[in-house]
């Protein structure tokens, strides 16, 4: 086995994956977004000519995997492992595009942290010298998780203001054992963390102790500083959540200085109406395969933390009262 911990949360890879190729693919509103021209495709719709949302996000899932491959021109059989996750119940999008992709899946749920779940998973499974390639796909859809999580959209309820609006995305990260490109080179599993925050319009502050706990245990475990990152990004904190997480660390004797942001606060602007930001599983995966992806191609960010944040809730679990535990997943990526 390859892998070597440091601390209690932490792995660094002794032969760190490859990323080989990125791919996303969005919504309209995305698509209009200060990152717009960054993503791959942008559909003119949510429903892209399908029956339902839910069929259409299981193929927004399957174009963004496809297009990872293509653009490493690596073929299906060279694939060991899919693994995928979405938001909704029994990860139902993932299921449905594994079975039309028809590759040994692995199905993950972390909530939105689930891009950085995915991405550890994958590099500990190539570090171990268990695979050679492996396909990551996540997605969420703006329509199908309202409609889970919340009212329908055709109720036009009104939303709070520390609410987020669910991204509809898919992004897609092919890891090799070998080739050109960045490489991971560490992960941070996270902590389960409940600050006993019930408001399921204010999934920011759930999330952020989470988050806040992962980077304080990463920078620790590590021994670093988050001066020594080009880059911090949490996955969907949005604007509350990040301003909490912020704080946390701060109390903690962390200051995350001008590296700290949130995919969250970078992929809507203010002419948008998201309120306080985005949210999904969507919302880390396209930021991360599209804008962050093609700024550490280009030399301008060397090292990347994602800290992939997740609101392990369910309607059933709201409903009955239960508090919103909150997940930090952390992957560390160089070019």
């Amino acid at each position: 086995m390859n892998l070597k911990r440091v601390g209690n949360q932490t792995v660094v890879f002794d032969n760190p994956p490859v990323i080989l190729s990125s791919y996303s693919v969005v919504g309209p509103k995305e698509g209009k977004g200060p990152l717009g021209k960054t993503f791959d495709k942008v559909w003119n719709d949510g429903l892209h000519g399908e029956k339902s949302w839910e069929v259409a996000e299981s193929k927004m899932l399957q174009e963004a995997m496809q297009g990872a491959m293509n653009q490493a021109s690596v073929q299906k059989e060279e694939i060991d492992f899919m693994l995928a996750g979405d938001l909704l119940n029994q990860i139902i999008s993932s299921n449905f595009a594994a079975r039309q992709m028809a590759l040994p899946f692995i199905g993950l749920y972390g909530a939105c942290s689930t891009m950085a779940l995915s991405l550890a998973v994958g590099s500990m499974l190539i570090d171990g010298g268990f695979a050679e390639k492996i396909l990551v796909g996540v997605s969420s859809h703006h329509d199908t998780a309202e409609r889970q999580y919340r009212l329908p959209t055709e109720q036009g309820a009104q939303r709070a203001m520390s609410a987020q609006w669910t991204v509809t995305g898919a992004g897609s990260v092919l890891l090799g054992r070998s080739g050109e490109g960045p490489r991971v080179t560490s992960a941070t599993i996270g902590r389960v963390i409940d600050f006993a925050i019930k408001d399921v319009n204010n999934m920011g502050a759930a999330m952020a102790p989470a988050v806040a706990d992962t980077i304080l245990n990463h920078c620790q475990d590590m021994q670093l500083k988050p001066v020594d990152y080009n880059l911090i990004a949490s996955g969907d904190l949005g604007e509350i959540g990040l301003s909490l997480a912020c704080e946390l660390l701060k109390q903690s004797g962390l200051d995350t200085g001008t590296s700290f942001t949130d995919c969250g606060v970078m992929i809507y602007d203010e002419s948008q109406d998201s309120h306080a930001g985005a949210s999904g599983c969507g919302c880390s995966s396209v930021v991360f395969a599209g804008d962050i992806m093609q700024r550490i191609k280009a030399g301008e960010l060397q090292k990347v933390m994602l800290v992939g944040s997740g609101a392990l809730h369910s309607p059933t679990s709201a409903l009955q009262g239960e508090s919103i535990p909150g997940i930090g997943h952390a992957v560390v990526i160089e070019g």
